[in-house]
């Protein structure tokens, strides 16, 4: 079914990027957000979901061995940011200013 939505055209731009960035269509992403809205797509219940499979599961045990020595650190962003900049600055020739 088609529905026809109205919205201004600067909410219509950041609609546009946002489901570019995402890599959907306009209408994909609202419709995303219709379904969170009406409680379809709740990430808590998807995620209880995929727990409760993940228990029947009889490769569940294989799998959570095999990445038993991953780091359970979290990721610093801002460090390997940082990290990559001095790297490019470095091979381009290119001062800190």
């Amino acid at each position: 079914m088609a529905v026809s939505v109205r919205m201004d055209p600067l909410m219509e731009k950041e609609l546009e990027q946002a489901a570019k960035r995402r890599g959907i269509t306009k209408s994909q992403f609202i419709i995303e957000a219709v379904e969170r809205s009406l409680g379809r797509k709740d990430p808590y219940a998807l995620y209880q979901q995929v727990m409760r499979e993940m228990g029947d599961d009889p490769r569940t045990p294989l799998v959570t061995q095999a990445f038993a020595n991953e780091s359970q650190t979290s990721y610093d962003t801002d460090r390997s940011r940082a990290a990559l900049i001095a790297k490019l600055r470095a091979k381009h020739g290119l001062s800190v200013d």
